[in-house]
Parts: C-alpha cells; sequence; structure tokens
C-alpha cells in the first residue's frame, strides 16, 4: 500500500509551474512594474505621514465633578463711574453672598479722558488713614452715629462709618457731618473723584453652580431676606455724568489646572488648534447717556476637557453670552424714603453677569494610528497595489499574443 500510494504522489506537482506570461520579459511588464513601485511608495509615505500625525477627536459626556470652584477673571473700564461708587458682588443659588469683593481685586482711578491718575493705583480713598491713626492714639474709639456697630465697638475711620450705616441699612448720604470723614477730608476727595472713571480687574472664586457677578454703585445690604443698595452717591443730582456705558476688556473663566503656566499655555494651543482662541465678550463695549440703565449678560459655561497623547489632562471652560439691556428710568424706583432702591422687583443699575453651568462637558482627546494598523495597512497596500499590477499585466500579455497569433494567420492565409 506504500508503494502504491508514493506511486500515485509522483504525478503529483508540489509546486505549481510559473505561468508563461511571468517567464516572458515586456516593456509592459516593466512599466507596469515601476508604475506599482511608485504607487507603494507613495501610498506608503501617505500612510507614515497619517500614522504619524496627531488627530484630535471630540466627544460629550455628563459632567459629573463635584464641589469644584471656578476662577473668574475680568477686566472691565467704566468711564463715568468713579472708583469709590464701584462695587462688585457675588451671589449664587447655594446661599453664598461675597459683598464688595476687593481681595485679588485691583481698581484703577482713570482721568475723564481715559488715562490712569497719575500714583494712583486704587479706588480708595483712606490713603492717609494710617497717619490719622497715629494722630488720634491707640485709645481712640470713634462713634458710629447710630449704625451698626463692628465687633469691636469703634469707628476710627470714615470708611467704618460706611460699613456699620449699611450694616443699619441707613444710606450714607452725608459725610460732612461725620467726625472721621471730616478728618479724612472724604468729601473733598469724592469732589476729586466725581468725573473720573474706574478700570476694575482682577480674579474671583465663585461656586460652580448658578451665580451672578454684580457690577454695580454703591454699598449693598440684606435685611429681612431682601437685598437693597444704597443709591444716594450715584443719583445724587451733583451734575456729574454717571452712567454705566463700559468696556469688556477681558471676561473668561478659568478651571484650576490653568493656574499652573504650563497647562494654561497648552490649553492656549489646544483651543488654538480647534479654533476656540477668544471670548464671546472680549472687547465688547457698551454705551449709554443714562443713569439709571442696567445691562444683563446671561452666560451659559460649558465644562471642557483637553485629553493629551501621554495620559494628561488639561480642564477648562467655554462659554456662549445673551445680552440684554433696561431703561430703569422708565419704570420708576421702588425706594424708602428715596433712599434705597430692591434688588430684583424693578433693578438698579450697573453691569451684570448671569452665569449658568451646563450639565455637559466636552472632551477634546488627542489620538494617534496605532502602529499595528499602520503596519497592517503598508501591507495591503503592497499586496493590493501588485496584485492588481499582475491581474492588469496577464491581461495585456494574453490579449498581446492573442492579437499576434490573428494576425499571424490572417498573413499566412494571404501569402497563400
Amino acid at each position: 500500500m506504500a508503494k502504491g500510494f508514493l506511486a500515485g504522489l509522483k504525478g503529483i506537482d508540489a509546486f505549481g509551474k510559473t505561468t508563461e506570461d511571468v517567464k516572458v520579459k515586456t516593456r509592459t511588464g516593466a512599466f507596469l512594474t515601476l508604475i506599482s513601485a511608485c504607487i507603494i511608495l507613495a501610498f506608503t509615505t501617505m500612510e507614515f505621514f497619517d500614522y504619524r500625525r496627531v488627530a484630535v477627536d471630540t466627544s460629550i459626556v455628563v459632567d459629573r465633578s463635584r464641589g469644584q470652584k471656578l476662577s473668574v477673571k475680568l477686566n472691565v473700564t467704566f468711564p463715568h463711574v468713579p472708583c469709590y461708587l464701584l462695587s462688585l458682588d457675588v451671589l449664587d443659588i447655594s446661599g453664598e453672598q461675597q459683598r464688595d469683593i476687593s481681595h485679588n481685586i485691583m481698581k484703577k482711578r482713570l482721568t475723564k479722558a481715559g488715562d490712569d491718575v497719575v500714583g494712583i493705583r486704587t479706588g480708595e480713598l483712606g490713603n492717609d488713614i494710617d497717619k490719622l491713626a497715629e494722630q488720634r492714639g491707640p485709645d481712640y474709639c470713634g462713634s458710629c452715629y447710630g449704625g451698626t456697630e463692628p465687633p469691636s465697638g469703634c469707628c476710627n475711620s470714615c470708611e467704618d462709618v460706611r460699613q456699620a450705616y449699611s450694616n443699619k441699612g441707613w444710606s450714607f448720604g452725608n459725610p460732612d457731618d461725620i467726625e472721621q470723614c471730616v478728618q479724612e477730608g472724604w468729601s473733598e476727595k469724592l469732589k476729586e473723584q466725581a468725573e473720573e472713571g474706574c478700570n476694575i480687574s482682577g480674579r474671583i472664586r465663585v461656586n460652580k453652580v448658578v451665580g451672578s457677578i454684580h457690577l454695580s454703585p454703591g454699598r449693598s445690604y440684606q435685611t429681612n431676606s431682601r437685598q437693597f443698595r444704597d443709591l444716594v452717591p450715584y443719583l445724587r443730582n451733583d451734575g456729574n455724568p454717571h452712567d454705566f456705558s463700559h468696556t469688556v476688556h477681558e471676561f473668561l473663566f478659568m478651571a484650576d489646572d490653568e493656574y499652573n503656566p504650563k497647562k494654561a499655555t497648552t490649553s492656549k494651543e489646544m483651543k488654538k488648534r480647534m479654533n476656540i482662541v477668544g471670548n464671546p465678550l472680549d472687547g465688547y463695549v457698551a454705551k449709554t447717556s443714562k443713569p439709571q440703565y442696567m445691562f444683563q449678560y446671561f452666560l451659559k459655561v460649558v465644562s471642557t476637557q483637553f485629553r493629551m497623547l501621554g495620559d494628561k489632562t488639561i480642564n477648562s471652560h467655554q462659554y456662549s453670552v445673551t445680552h440684554f439691556e433696561r431703561d430703569l428710568s422708565e419704570n420708576g424706583n421702588e425706594d424708602n424714603q428715596g433712599v434705597y432702591t430692591q434688588h430684583g422687583t424693578v433693578g438698579i443699575p450697573g453691569a451684570y453677569f448671569n452665569f449658568e453651568i451646563s450639565p455637559i462637558l466636552i472632551v477634546h482627546s488627542e489620538t494617534r494610528q496605532s502602529f499595528a494598523h499602520f503596519l497592517t495597512s503598508t501591507c495591503a497596500i503592497v499586496g493590493g497595489v501588485l496584485t492588481v499590477a499582475a491581474l492588469l499585466d496577464s491581461i495585456l500579455f494574453a490579449t498581446g499574443r492573442k492579437l499576434k497569433k490573428s494576425g499571424g494567420v490572417n498573413g499566412g492565409a494571404k501569402l497563400m
């Protein structure tokens, strides 16, 4: 049986014979070989560059962050509101209130022409308070003139009396009757700043919830769960053209990652790459000639995350904005003896930035083609091009043979 099996194998050719068209050298075959090599080289080069290219994929997921805070960086100029009248407050839906913020905030006095007041970098009026305190001595205890006294029980400066009045819910309308204010020359300094403007800039921390940032005149206070504001110095008819025309030089929301200079630079580069450079309010100019005029901005803040190659993650934020204006002089004011305007019922003059946090997170992830994919694609390119070239060569060779044979037969018939 073994001999019969081996004898049967002798008739089987383990390796197929090379086809005749492969044995014959032709110009067409050489041309197809060169074309195939060029195509393989070109496609492989393109695949290599695609393998090395870093792409960015964008996806949207639910923002699951908890208990985070945002930093708001702002730079706004009010050409017709003196710094001593301008107040920065932050309120949010959680009940947290930050009134008359001064930490990390700088107020810069501006002349009527818009230039910096030489030698002055802040809107505070009590530049000589320390000197006066030294002259008064350590035992001095100033009266609060009926206002809510601080824990020390003394109001040793005009600003202390003003704060005591605000805590009591009173208007601070006549500083000439206050001893501390007279000694500090408060009224004279107010008159000096009457026609000045103010630039306010800096960073503030806010909760990552619905809230609002108020840039408005006077001091705010709260009584019986209602918020009021002293507008007497702003609305006083003293011939000064106060209004809340303003220019927003910069307004953006920052994540904690962007306090790191390297991460901040990478975030800017990614935003430029994604064509999301700049913020909607940057450079915005709002104008009015009426003192009782309200500007409102409704901002929708969307968390953004950049995931770099190497598992590096950078958090940032984007926002969209809708603008609304209201003339408050047409509605009248709800006041108490012409002194206070209630916030929320009619409104008060100023610029209000109301922000809302979106529940979604936009993720921009850097991706790169794997080496296995590059290798597989290269093999597919080489195999595919060679197969197509071989098929074309076979077709052209077979067609040429048939044409030659038919030409030879016809020639022989004519000779006969």
